[in-house]
């Protein structure tokens, strides 16, 4: 859960790591807030850390690390790495909680933060920000040390930048990117042309509901425009903010359009900012997909996103429908803090089914190796197997999804953030749906109890956590054998 990215010399996206989209179509704007942050101007030898999600963050374990870079004397670029972190603080290990209403819950929040200045790590400033806090950081130095390897990776892609700068001349460095934007927001202008011929009215439609306690619902409108080279997506309609955590930050909102829209083009170019160019967003204020402050956010990163994703695939009616949740776990207590997403079956399309067991879209994460888990924390990995037969049946299949177990060696206090385990994903183009989730807790005695989708529990030495991932639809109508 680890990205890295290049940015103009103004902030704008020119290209990143191919890893995790909710990261790099976000990261832009947190590049940029600092830009604002700092009118002075940053210098050669400092860096910055944001995590706040009104401002191009996304949620707070997510920190980004931003540095110029500076051919000679000139600004030429910049750079920036984000990570998530296993825990930033907040009222439960891990900083994932279901319960959390209120950013200041969810852990702390970093805006503007110069963590190296004429080269030195600030170390003192940063522990301090990580352990003064009213929810502190529960492993700082774990956190200093993460914090480390993304300057690491900054200062490699800073060396990166110089060297092509010494070796083509800066000019052409930059006269490059401003090129690789435009051809970006040429390819997209072409797709405009494209589907704007696939339905007679030019309209295309979705509404999803996202699983929450209080039935929050994604609804867009996406209408090329008279000409076919700019594209309106009107999320007007999509429910207000919530008290809950599933409120996705704007720069989470963008991120989805943008994966979406890259995703749809044919040539294999960078995802980068010239994408969005065609592209207006309208988005209500003070909605599930543009809150404000103090508006908790955790679930909206990771959950809300998903099913975001599957509103603008739903309403293009070119993909079948994935899973609609990352499948948060996270378990921890004052020694080891763990998070992890699971994976599902990728949706099925026209042509295709969809492969069993992988993560897809806003999550493209991998799970460690149980060697490595069953080696740093007090856990047993007891089952992670394909849940065969599972991908909703169609003209094509969805993948299947898949079960996996974990047995606690120690008490522990674990947290879920889940989705689609009260309603089944929806199949396209009259595709039967997936199959609903589950998160059973065996207790050490053999009892088992089935958990909310988002929920809260302490678990003691012998207990274990089953979770039965949802799988998408599927596209197209089955046939009779698959009824």
């Amino acid at each position: 859960d680890f990205s890295c990215a290049l940015f103009d010399q103004n902030g704008a996206l020119i290209a990143n790591a191919p890893h995790m989209p909710v990261h790099l179509g976000s990261m832009d704007q947190a590049v940029t807030a600092i830009i604002k942050a700092n009118p002075q101007g940053l210098t050669a030898g400092d860096a910055f850390m944001i995590n706040d999600p009104y401002s191009g963050g996304t949620h707070l374990p997510d920190i980004t690390v931003i540095a110029p870079v500076f051919h000679q004397a000139e600004l030429i670029a910049y750079v920036a790495a984000r990570g998530h972190h296993a825990d930033i603080g907040g009222i439960t290990p891990g900083s994932m909680s279901p319960n959390a209403t209120h950013i200041d819950q969810e852990g702390i929040l970093f805006k503007n933060v110069q963590i190296v200045k004429d080269g030195i790590f600030q170390e003192k400033t940063v522990k301090e920000l990580l352990t003064a806090s009213l929810y502190p950081a529960r492993n700082p130095t774990q956190n200093i040390a993460d914090l480390k390897a993304q300057l690491a990776a900054c200062a490699k892609g800073t060396t990166e930048l110089q060297t092509t700068a010494n070796h083509y001349g800066p000019e052409v460095l930059k006269a490059y990117m401003r090129f690789t934007l435009d051809q970006s927001e040429q390819a997209v202008k072409t797709l405009i042309k494209h589907i704007s011929t696939t339905k007679l009215d030019g309209l295309f439609e979705g509404h999803y509901h996202v699983e929450t306690d209080q039935s929050a619902q994604i609804s867009v409108t996406i209408t090329p425009n008279a000409t076919n080279e700019t594209l309106t997506i009107d999320f007007t309609g999509t429910s207000s903010q919530t008290k809950d955590n599933f409120n996705a930050p704007t720069p989470v909102t963008r991120a989805a359009v943008l994966y979406v829209i890259r995703t749809l083009l044919a040539g294999q170019i960078p995802m980068n900012a010239g994408c969005l160019r065609p592209i207006e967003l309208i988005l209500p204020k003070r909605s599930i997909l543009s809150p404000e402050h103090p508006a908790a956010v955790v679930a909206g990163n990771v959950e809300t996103s998903q099913m975001l994703t599957n509103c603008l695939y739903g309403a293009f009616g070119c993909l079948g429908l994935a899973q609609g949740t990352m499948n948060n776990l996270t378990f921890g207590n004052d020694q080891y803090q763990y998070y992890e997403t699971i994976c599902s079956g990728a949706p099925a399309g026209p042509g295709f089914n969809g492969a069993h067991a992988i993560h897809t879209h806003m999550t493209n994460s991998r799970l460690t190796d149980p060697e490595i888990l069953e080696t740093r924390y007090p856990v047993i990995l007891e089952e992670f197997s394909i849940r065969r037969g599972s991908g909703g049946k169609g003209k094509w299949h969805a993948g299947d999804g898949v079960h996996r177990t974990l047995k606690f060696k120690e008490s522990m206090t674990l947290a879920l953030l889940t989705g689609q385990r009260q309603h089944p994903i929806p199949g396209v183009k009259n595709g039967n749906p997936g199959e609903k989730g589950q998160n059973l807790l065996i207790n050490h005695s053999g009892g088992i109890k089935k958990l909310a989708s988002s929920c809260e529990q302490q678990v003691q030495p012998g207990d274990a956590i089953t979770i039965i991932t949802p799988t998408g639809g599927g596209y197209g109508p089955p046939k009779p054998a698959d009824q």
